[in-house]
């Protein structure tokens, strides 16, 4: 029953980050500036989490707060959140939602490629398991590339009433030059790598200062101030502020609320039962669901490149799990092993050092013939 519960809140998860992906891109074939969606989405992230920030500082006072560390917490804020949530809701506006899932595979493999540029993780290419991790990089690369510059012939929507789509940009929302298609892929790639890199940065972070929720909380407050500056600076129209319809203020209500906050949650507790390895092992869910329900309320076209495209990304990130897998398991055996060895090290040692049966040292050996001449002496 326990396990049954861990699978529901996985597909749970993956069903919530289709969404994301879905609404997020109707919200932008509505006519929502992309700018002005970032900002609202982490402004109601803030506005949702703060109450709770109340409720544990009540309960147990907030850590120590100076200028550096909040300066630290501000530019995590930045470049983790409010840049590159830009670019990736940028990318998606020129691209489909289908890559946009496709393109998320890559996270765990950029999380392992950064961790072994910070020494975090190793990569040994003579090994089965270096080799796995190592085409798996390769196949993530090929696949972005595929997504990229390859479109292929399209696999028409089953689906010609789309339910989300906005009438008066359905034509821009199903044509895209290839140089368009080819930016929203590289952007949304780049926002993945930072993405990732962000994550990576976050155990550093928490030993800083430990409370998740205050931590999330002061990087969402930083991230809509951020938010709001960069859609000042790029949206002058303010008839552009207003949210396009009733697509976007539910894409920014789910984005701001279920996926920022309660889906975080969701995660945190799947990775204490079953572990990191197993909630990244659900991610290409996200992709059939975003494919399937696409094509469904958006009428999306799958190209024959993304599909290659997304067998490869997904090849890729299980070719990395798997050989982090088997590098474990082999860590865990040599570690017995030489447990085992070492054991039997100690035992030998020990017999090396005790004399054999009716055989004494050279100290004991002396020790008997002042023994003797003791005795003669005293005769």
């Amino acid at each position: 029953m326990g396990n049954g519960k861990v699978y529901a809140t996985v597909v749970l998860i993956r069903l919530i980050y289709a969404g994301m992906h879905i609404l997020t891109k109707a919200s932008f074939n509505e006519g929502t500036s992309t700018t002005v969606f970032v900002f609202y989405r982490h402004a109601v992230a803030a506005i949702f989490l703060l109450p709770f920030a109340f409720i544990e500082i009540r309960k147990k006072p907030a850590p120590p707060l100076n200028f550096k560390l909040t300066a630290k917490i501000f530019a995590h804020a930045f470049y983790g959140m409010a840049g590159t949530i830009n670019l990736y809701c940028i990318g998606l506006k020129y691209a489909s939602a289908t890559s946009s899932s496709a393109i998320f595979n890559i996270v765990p493999v950029v999380a392992f490629i950064l961790a072994v540029m910070f020494r975090m993780e190793t990569l040994k290419l003579r090994s089965v398991h270096g080799l796995a991790k190592a085409s798996g990089i390769l196949l993530c690369v090929g696949g972005v590339i595929v997504l990229a510059l390859y479109e292929g012939p399209e696999l028409k929507s089953m689906n010609h009433h789309q339910l989300l789509q906005h009438h008066a940009s359905a034509a821009a929302a199903h044509v895209h030059s290839k140089k368009e298609w080819a930016l929203g892929i590289f952007l949304m790639t780049t926002s993945v790598v930072i993405w990732s890199f962000w994550t990576v940065k976050q155990g550093p972070l928490l030993l800083e200062y430990p409370s998740k929720l205050l931590n999330t909380t002061l990087q969402c407050v930083f991230a809509s101030i951020q938010s709001f500056v960069i859609a000042l600076v790029l949206e002058r129209d303010f008839s552009r502020w207003k949210l396009a319809g009733a697509v976007s203020l539910a894409s920014v209500l789910f984005t701001g609320i279920v996926v920022a906050a309660i889906s975080y949650y969701l995660q945190i507790w799947v990775i204490e039962k079953k572990g990191p390895v197993f909630l990244s092992m659900s991610m290409p869910l996200s992709l059939v669901f975003t494919m399937a329900i696409a094509s469904f309320l958006l009428g999306e076209d799958v190209s024959l490149g993304s599909i290659i495209g997304s067998v490869l990304l997904v090849a890729g990130l299980y070719n990395v799990l798997w050989g982090k897998s088997r590098e474990e398991k082999q860590a865990a055996n040599g570690r017995d092993g030489a447990g085992g060895d070492g054991d039997g090290d100690v035992e030998r040692n020990a017999a090396a050092v005790q004399p054999a049966d009716g055989e004494t040292t050279e100290e004991e050996e002396e020790k008997k013939d002042r023994r003797d001449v003791d005795a003669a002496a005293k005769v």
